[in-house]
């Protein structure tokens, strides 16, 4: 509602009465928080829920909690009002209150006895206000309607207590308004904006004794500090001024609003969040005998703000700019990596970008080279999202992020879970499981009219013969969900079809032990050369960063063996590909950093085969570095971190690679050649990845790789005779099982010599 500020005619002040909810604005909170939980199955059916509060988080824990079912305890201190007492009660809920302050105040002493519940009381949940990202992740419908009401505004301003509320507000509004300007209201003898704690304060609903993990002060642009008395007196001026009965976080927040329409420009819209009612505060902010006891009259008082540098301390109502909070050095997750390639690479570029690299993972033992690697361990089930939840609530503080990515294919969807989860650069998750199951962005290409090729999916291995009939023979079967080119196979008969679709139906875990999508695409095989169209999306837009052409090893298999960036292709063509590429980004929903898009260009036009929401494989982005001078890497690290995409070109040569491959089953004795291999003029490195003793095979995916060959030069056709000069020098010496055997034997008799 419009609040009457005569005196400030040309500005628009708005009050967000979230007091209009059930019990108050977190209600929001707590349904976000126990939905999320139930999902995740950090809460199972039935079980308790424990948390701590003396206000409307406990109100809005009980009707969320007693309504699913699930027994509720709250843990409380002598300051929750009578009313708030009995309304729990009523609820049902066991209300649980401490008589003595600990070493941090009353919050301090809540938090011991809340943990001693949890030992308990078994598989009992703690919602954890203060650290769960649920918690600002649940005014994201309060930034909504504020858009929805008010299209724009330009100031916001809200209490901080937990954090979340203005945080999570503000985070979203952001992302349709970069340019709004975020008020924090606290109060004296709060230690959330580095003042000194003072833990008889009276005022509740704000301030805090510790700093809470979902508070991020790098959101907000000022702070203001009120003292007791001048957030009581704000309260019943807001009542009397504006006929609204509400509590003193409201009050203290009106009384801000005032000070910022008088120093808006005309036309500017401030809106005020309102938390909840006064009815809590009958015997307090509005009872006069209350008042008497603590000898509020007394208090001294401002009229208006005192501007202070930020850190002064403060007795009366002050504000001082903030402009967020800096950090040493934010953050950046790593879920899980390859363990090759781009794996390590990335986090020793999240370094030289200035962040501080955490790689969250079940198993650092297969990572090679992790020792060497400055970077902290997050060890937890990476498998499992209620996990990685858990791990980082209890690590970071929510300013300490700067944000979540992976290198690895597997784990793209979790990340953008986690991403949306706690407000940070991301994909939609909608968008990224899209991508991850081929199947299912069949049916969105299908839908949105892009050209692919007939396909058919099956979960069933009875169904196959009939999926084989409609997309007809030759056809590709693969499974919906893996990389690398793992079990495709182009198939000239239906029992060949059917055996594929039984091997691939029979694996229900991946490498990393992440469950399998459980079907099998059945597509169209098409005649016409490869490519991959390398996409970087930033700021709302989709730029081009080249055509990547790509040579694969022969039927039945589909290794990649060459690629060439960017591809010799004419402009229409290239025109041509990349069309079909935006239409098909536009249909999925991916809308930030690298997208590795395969296309086959037939004599109807360019197909998509599939959509990588990530970096491209098969060192493609060293191959752009090479040519472009653009690191995908870094800029993919850049825009998951907040940062602004740098897609700066410094130069345009050519750039090839080429894969060492196998010839014929047996042991990889040894690789000879490199030097020479190194010396050919263009070429810009080699490397073996195959192990001397390692059984080797033609190449059925590219784990079957044992190396590579980088070459570059200002002209496409020149790199190609560059990379088939070096490989010629490289002989992988290979030795049968029949050579392997006698060997043994002679080993066995040698010893026993």
């Amino acid at each position: 509602m419009r609040l009457r500020f005569d005196q400030f005619a040309d500005v628009e002040v708005y009050a967000k009465l979230e007091m209009q909810n059930p019990f108050g604005m977190k209600d929001r909170v707590a349904r976000n928080i126990i939905l999320s939980a139930r999902r995740t199955g950090a809460l199972l059916p039935g079980a308790p829920i424990v948390e701590s509060s003396s206000g409307t988080m406990a109100l809005g824990v009980a009707l969320v909690g007693r309504s699913l079912g699930h027994e509720v305890h709250i843990v409380t201190d002598p300051r929750i009002d009578r009313i708030t007492m009995a309304k729990l009660r009523a609820l049902g809920c066991d209300v649980h209150v401490v008589q003595a302050m600990s070493s941090h105040g009353w919050q301090s002493a809540r938090i011991e006895r809340l943990e001693q519940l949890m030992a308990d009381l078994p598989g009992a949940f703690w919602p954890q206000q203060y650290r769960n990202p649920d918690n600002p992740g649940a005014y994201r419908d309060l930034a909504r309607e504020i858009l929805d009401d008010l299209d724009r505004i330009d100031v916001l301003v809200g209490s901080v207590g937990s954090g979340g509320s203005l945080c999570g507000s503000s985070r979203a509004l952001r992302e349709s308004l970069p340019g709004l300007r975020v008020v924090g209201v606290d109060c004296v003898g709060s230690a959330l904006f580095d003042q000194p704690d003072v833990p008889r304060r009276l005022q509740s609903g704000l301030g805090n004794s510790l700093l809470p993990q979902n508070l991020d002060r790098r959101l907000i642009d000022e702070v203001h500090w009120l003292n007791d008395h001048e957030a009581f007196a704000a309260t019943r001026d807001l009542a009397r001024e504006q006929q609204i009965f509400a509590g003193n976080t409201a009050g203290s927040v009106y009384r801000v609003l005032g000070d910022l329409a008088a120093r808006a420009a005309p036309g500017d819209r401030v809106v005020g969040i309102f938390p909840d009612r006064g009815d809590r505060y009958t015997d307090t902010v509005y009872g006069d005998d209350h008042w008497a006891e603590h000898d509020l009259a007394a208090m001294a008082t401002a009229a208006t703000p005192e501007p202070v540098a930020y850190g002064t301390v403060v007795s009366t109502w002050s504000r001082a700019e903030i402009t967020g909070r800096a950090v040493d050095q934010a953050h950046l997750l790593f879920v899980e990596s390859n363990t090759s390639g781009t794996g390590m690479l990335a986090l020793r570029t999240a370094r030289e970008l200035g962040l501080r690299p955490v790689l969250a993972t079940s198993k650092p033992e297969r990572y090679a080279g992790l020792a060497e690697m400055d970077c902290e361990l997050l060890l937890c089930d990476t498998n499992s999202i209620a996990a990685l939840r858990a791990a980082i609530q209890l690590r970071f503080r929510r300013e300490e992020l700067a944000g979540v990515t992976t290198t690895s294919e597997f784990y793209v969807p979790i990340v953008a879970d986690l991403a949306e989860w706690l407000g940070l650069p991301g994909n939609p998750v909608e968008a990224t499981a899209t991508c991850r199951d081929k199947s299912a962005l069949r049916v969105r290409l299908r839908e949105a009219g892009v050209r692919q090729p007939r396909f058919a999916s099956v979960t069933d291995s009875a169904d196959l013969a009939a999926a084989v009939e409609e997309v007809g023979l030759p056809c590709v079967v693969k499974p919906a969900d893996d990389s690398g080119s793992n079990d495709v196979l182009l198939c000239h008969t239906v029992a060949q079809a059917a055996e594929q679709a039984a091997r691939i139906l029979a694996v229900l875990v991946n490498v990393r032990g992440l469950p399998t999508a459980g079907t099998v695409l059945v597509e169209e095989y098409l005649e016409g050369p490869e490519f991959s169209v390398e996409m970087f999306s930033a700021a709302g837009a989709a730029h081009c960063v080249g055509i990547t052409a790509k040579s694969v090893t022969g039927s039945p298999y589909f290794v990649e063996s060459r690629h060439v960036f960017p591809a010799p292709l004419p402009p229409e063509t290239a025109e041509q590909i990349e069309h079909v590429v935006r239409l098909a980004l536009d249909a999925t929903g991916v809308r930030l950093g690298a997208t590795h898009t395969e296309v086959r260009l037939t004599d109807a036009g360019p197909a998509i085969i599939e959509i990588n929401p990530r970096l491209a494989g098969g060192m493609i982005p060293e191959l752009v570095r090479h040519a472009t001078g653009i690191d995908l890497l870094a800029q993919q690290l850049r825009v998951a971190a907040g940062l602004p995409a740098r897609l700066v070109r410094e130069h345009a040569r050519h750039a090839g690679i080429q894969f060492l491959l196998a010839d014929r089953p047996g042991v990889l004795r040894r690789v000879d050649g490199v030097p020479a291999a190194e010396s050919v003029p263009g070429v810009e490195r080699v490397a073996v990845t195959g192990r001397p003793g390692a059984q080797v095979r033609p190449a059925r995916n590219a784990y079957d790789r044992l190396g590579h060959v980088i070459a570059g030069h200002p002209e496409a056709g020149a790199v190609e005779r560059t990379l088939d000069l070096a490989v010629g020098e490289i002989h992988l010496v290979v030795e049968d099982a029949a050579t392997e055997t006698r060997r043994q034997e002679q080993a066995v008799e040698g010893r026993a010599r």
